[in-house]
């Protein structure tokens, strides 16, 4: 029996007092000051300007949050985000992008669930950082996100993703894991997450191996509802600050159905329809189907135990094509010139396409087909987000020019990627939910977790209720006093967001 089956939701309590004890230890020898859930969501003055983010150190902890500056060192009072005009979209409402990629380390809003993973199971004495590894199975971002975490924390990280990931994520993991055996690839692309389990199944026979399943972890729930849904709203209050304004619908691909807690967060508040995202080539849930697809990072042919299924309003599928093909649009001079001189887009909103990636520019196209069908206009905004940036697929977006424009990419091309891909988007591919197709869904992650993994039936099943998963986010609080009781443990109680950062 896997260890998710053994205990399927992390409880906030001390599990073991002599693994605390170590991880305390650790924790006061590296200087570590472990951020609450709540500080990550609103948190309070910097002062790290002059701490590189790109740097393994722990000062960065408190910049894992929405809240750091184009240039990743300053605090911004408001998260980062791009507003799309009707002239890019075609559609009257405004779609806002948060943008992940000004997160530390990674660039990528994946290292906040793995901070709130490994940060749950040190103030719980779940994890010894001198006996156990964190294993960190993913289709890229994820994964990269742990290994800075356990890096600052002075754990050992080990990375579990696909072969087939872009370049750009291997080059990232050979600069930051101990050794080359913490890289461990698995066959297949981004569809082949079943495989990644399988790796993880071995891995745990050995004990001092904890397994950090960012599809299985509530922990990733709790992040993203408290300080992603916070993320969303505070963007929401800058961009209506004339009060006329409704907040439809949050837009997202499943993924580790982590991000998709935030949608959960603005339902509650405002009412605000969720719509979870995947590829037309692997149409999970839209279709029972499978298949491969190249929109990186949202990996599928499963449900996540995380997926609050019962709760979504919609499912959009998105074709490969278009976020490879939008890619190369706003990743290259030919397409950044067709879109400023002939279709008279703002050159800086054009320029700011740096830092969405695959999965981000796929959210987009979903953003305008749930806006098409519907039917919103300017007093409506549709909220998505960018994981990462554009500079994670460099690679990829050469090998779609290599293969599809190999006498050169010109403003012909462009303006042919810009009818096909955007002018031309309709509300095909998509269904809104009603309670049969939400039972459906959620039955379809019976044969993964129970069959698979072992989840208990009963635990699987308590999971339709919402009541579930008002439980976890009314466990956030005892939460964050568990990490401050870990804190002034260690001794290191005062943030360092309150003193001055002198290195």
């Amino acid at each position: 029996m896997s260890r998710i089956a053994e205990e399927m939701v992390v409880a906030p309590e001390i599990a073991d007092p002599a693994r605390l004890r170590a991880a305390v230890g650790r924790a006061r020898e590296f200087g570590v000051v472990l951020p609450t859930l709540s500080e990550l969501a609103n948190p309070p003055s910097q002062n790290l300007e002059r701490v590189d983010p790109d740097e393994p150190r722990s000062d960065n902890l408190w910049r894992v949050n929405w809240y750091n500056g184009i240039d990743r060192r300053k605090r911004a009072d408001v998260p980062g985000h791009i507003v799309l005009p009707e002239a890019l979209t075609g559609v009257k409402a405004p779609i806002v992008v948060l943008l992940g990629c000004r997160f530390p380390m990674i660039g990528a809003h994946k290292v906040l669930p793995a901070y709130a993973g490994l940060a749950q199971r040190l103030a719980t004495g779940r994890f010894d950082p001198a006996e156990h590894k964190a294993i960190w199975p993913s289709t890229g971002n994820y994964c990269r996100g742990g290994v800075a975490i356990s890096r600052i924390l002075g754990c050992r990280g080990v990375a579990v993703l696909p072969e087939g990931m872009s370049r750009e994520r291997f080059d990232w993991l050979d600069k930051w894991v101990a050794g080359p055996a913490d890289i461990i690839r698995t066959p297949g692309t981004e569809s082949n997450v079943k495989e990644i389990y399988d790796k993880c199944a071995e891995l745990e026979k050995d004990e001092t191996n904890v397994i950090l399943n960012q599809f299985s972890a509530f922990s990733n729930y709790m992040a993203h509802y408290t300080c992603t849904g916070a993320a969303c709203e505070r963007v929401f209050s800058h961009v209506n600050a004339g009060g006329k304004r409704r907040l439809a619908a949050f837009v997202a691909a499943t993924g580790s159905a982590g991000t998709l807690a935030a949608g959960d967060h603005l339902k509650a508040r405002h009412g605000t329809k969720i719509a979870a995202v995947e590829a037309l080539e692997c149409p999970t849930m839209l279709e029972n189907g499978y298949g491969e697809h190249n929109i990186q990072g949202i990996g599928d042919k499963h449900i996540p135990l995380i997926q609050n299924v019962m709760n979504m309003d919609a499912v959009i599928a998105v074709s490969d094509r278009a976020s490879d093909r939008l890619n190369l649009l706003f990743g290259s001079d030919a397409g950044r010139d067709y879109l400023v001189t002939r279709r008279k887009l703002d050159r800086d909103l054009v320029a700011s396409f740096a830092e969405i990636g695959i999965s981000g520019l796929a959210n987009i196209v979903a953003s305008i087909k749930l806006a098409k069908h519907l039917d919103l206009d300017g007093d409506h905004v549709v909220m998505t987000v960018a994981t990462d940036s554009a500079e994670m697929y460099g690679s990829e977006r050469d090998n779609y020019r290599a293969k599809h424009y190999p006498s050169g990419f010109d403003e012909v091309n462009a303006g042919e990627i810009f009818a096909g891909s955007l002018e031309a988007i309709t509300d095909d591919h998509m269904l809104e939910l009603g309670h049969q197709d939400r039972k459906r869904i959620f039955n379809l992650g019976y044969y993964t977790w129970v069959e698979q993994q072992g989840v208990r039936f009963e635990d699987f099943e308590k999971r339709k209720d919402q009541s579930f998963w008002r439980g976890l986010v009314d466990s956030i609080p005892a939460w964050d006093r568990l990490i401050e009781n870990f804190n002034e443990a260690a001794g290191v109680s005062q943030s360092p967001m309150r003193k001055s950062v002198t290195a």
